[in-house]
């Protein structure tokens, strides 16, 4: 009997050494040779076949300790497939969580300010963590995915940083994108002196998208859109290099000739009045911001000076002076 005594106290001490060693083990950071292991896990998987595929990446878990957390706690079923980030000082447990949460590794792209559509389009076909699922659509047919108003992209997808899981579809950043410009166009739209010579939002974005490309001063956004719109409500034309280099697509070259500004398309508000038929860049928020709050002006033109910032003028005679002396250098 005394026996049998000690030998269950012995089995009880045994348990608790061993409940307390599993305890210290799950909680106790995982010993890691380089400073982030990548590794995914296969749509479908379970817990044993999630832990042999960390395992195989390189993940310094124990396979077996593994699956007995997962199922002493109740999150064998919850593992969420994807690629994932194995940090330093990591436990088990914590590296459970993070299957559970899918707290997939987090990746970046950015779409800057200014760009063309055909410029985000080479970004994101040539990022090497997304999939790369839309490349051989053209810009319509990715348009029919993500717009039922929209045909043509060009200025409807919001220059920004995103933040996406190893492995996501190209159309999901399209579409977060798309959805940011909306809104941002939306709450600009919505702010907007009613006066302005607007028909719809849509337009407003095309003169965002022109004052985008106009100038990287942010000072002088609003001085620029001042000048557009005044012209816009004169009936004088825009008269806008950008706009032409826009309509000669890879016809341009880095410069632009007296021919150019001469020869009619779409684009050219040398030759035809009002604005472009679409946007010819992918806005930022201060020029939405710009097109929509435009500065009280009575200027028509404006210059560079030749140091990033423009020399505005209300008339004819004033502007031609200011061309001659910061763009063809004559003393007046």
């Amino acid at each position: 009997m005394a026996f049998i005594k000690k030998l269950l106290v012995t089995g009880a001490i045994v348990s608790v050494a061993a409940i307390a060693g599993f305890s210290y083990w799950a909680k106790s950071p995982l010993t890691t040779g380089a400073p982030v292991i990548e590794f995914s896990i296969n749509p479908g998987s379970g817990v044993g076949a999630a832990a042999q595929q960390m395992a195989a990446a390189g993940v310094p878990v124990n396979k077996h300790l593994f699956n007995i957390l997962a199922r002493v706690t109740g999150q064998a079923g919850k593992i969420k497939a994807g690629s994932y980030e194995l940090k330093p000082n990591t436990s088990p447990r914590r590296l459970l969580t993070q299957l559970v949460r899918g707290e997939f590794a987090q990746e970046t792209v950015t779409i800057i300010e200014g760009w063309t559509f055909r410029q985000m389009r080479a970004a994101l076909a040539g990022h090497d963590r997304l999939r790369h699922d839309t490349v051989k659509l053209t810009d319509q047919e990715l348009m029919a995915k993500i717009s039922k108003e929209y045909t043509s992209p060009e200025g409807l997808f919001f220059p920004d940083t995103y933040l996406f899981a190893k492995g996501s579809s190209e159309l999901d950043i399209y579409r977060k994108a798309h959805q940011a410009m909306l809104a941002h166009l939306k709450a600009a739209w919505d702010g907007r002196d009613t006066s302005l010579p607007y028909k719809n939002p849509y337009e407003a974005l095309i003169m965002a998208s022109i004052i985008e490309k106009e100038t990287g001063q942010k000072s002088e956004r609003t001085m620029i859109a001042g000048v557009f719109v005044n012209r816009l409500r004169t009936g004088m034309l825009l008269q806008t290099d950008p706009t032409v280099i826009y309509g000669m697509g890879e016809r341009f070259v880095g410069q632009i000739r007296k021919k150019d500004l001469e020869t009619d398309t779409p684009y050219n508000t040398y030759t035809r009045a009002g604005l472009p038929p679409t946007p010819i860049s992918l806005p930022g928020v201060q020029s939405l911001a710009a097109a929509l709050a435009p500065a009280t002006t009575q200027a028509l033109y404006f210059v560079s000076r030749g140091d990033g910032t423009s020399q505005f003028s209300d008339n004819l005679n004033d502007h031609n002076r200011a061309v001659n002396q910061y763009q063809r250098r004559i003393n007046q």
